[in-house]
């Protein structure tokens, strides 16, 4: 059942209506308050076959004002300069063989995993541990490379992944309805502008089919994509 908080929000939401940008986002700092700050989440339905391997939608994107959230790195990376640079960028877990041998032991006490190319000889063995929880290092998104200490700064600052799930849509996290609502419609621009920028060739006819604007507990606000016919 619903709570009292999810349908004093819903009737603030008429069925039909779309936002603009701004507007939604206004309209989420009137909902109810939870006992707990809020995440912001866009979400994309997209008009492409998620089945189809040439109509993966992928990607990362920088978020100007950052999540909001406080993101735990591992690094796997042979001793030398990758791992001295990773754990002087701010890094919380840096090894190879023990972080390797923990991770296939079920552990997982992380958010992101960034990996060197060296590494991912023995890293590419936990594909069936890490992969089901969206752990696994991959070059599409930057996170295996050299330049450790780059990829760890970028996703402490708020570098966001993004990734076409089995029904053609896409979800990413924005910010917190604790910001400033300039900051979460410039964060929001900028998930916008790299998913329609990561749009296959090979798809065909409308690419964004809806968007919608939510809290981590609040109906969704429909956007309307005549603002971003553009983008």
């Amino acid at each position: 059942m619903p709570s009292k908080r999810f349908k004093k929000a819903c009737e603030l939401v008429p069925a039909g209506k779309f936002y603009t940008l701004s507007e939604a986002v206004s309209l989420l700092a009137k909902f109810p308050k939870a006992k707990f700050v809020e995440s912001i989440d866009i979400a994309f339905r997209l008009g492409v076959d998620p089945r189809q391997s040439d109509q993966m939608v992928r990607g990362t994107v920088p978020l100007p004002h950052g999540s909001g959230k406080v993101v735990r790195v591992l690094v796997f990376a042979k001793p030398g300069a990758a791992a001295e640079a990773a754990r002087t960028a701010g890094a919380e877990h840096v090894g190879f063989d023990d972080l390797i041998k923990k991770c296939t032991e079920g552990w997982s006490d992380f958010d992101i995993a960034i990996a060197t190319p060296e590494a991912m000889t023995e890293v590419r063995k936990l594909g069936k541990v890490l992969g089901p929880r969206g752990l696994m290092p991959n070059p599409k998104t930057g996170t295996v490379t050299d330049d450790t200490a780059k990829a760890v700064r970028e996703v402490k600052a708020g570098r966001v992944e993004f990734k076409i799930d089995k029904a053609g849509n896409v979800h990413v996290a924005i910010g917190k309805i604790s910001f400033e609502p300039a900051k979460i419609v410039e964060n929001a621009r900028a998930v916008i502008e790299a998913v329609h920028k990561a749009r296959p060739a090979s798809a065909r006819g409308i690419f964004v089919r809806s968007m919608t604007l939510s809290l981590t507990m609040s109906p969704a606000i429909a956007l309307d994509l005549r603002e971003f016919a553009n983008a």
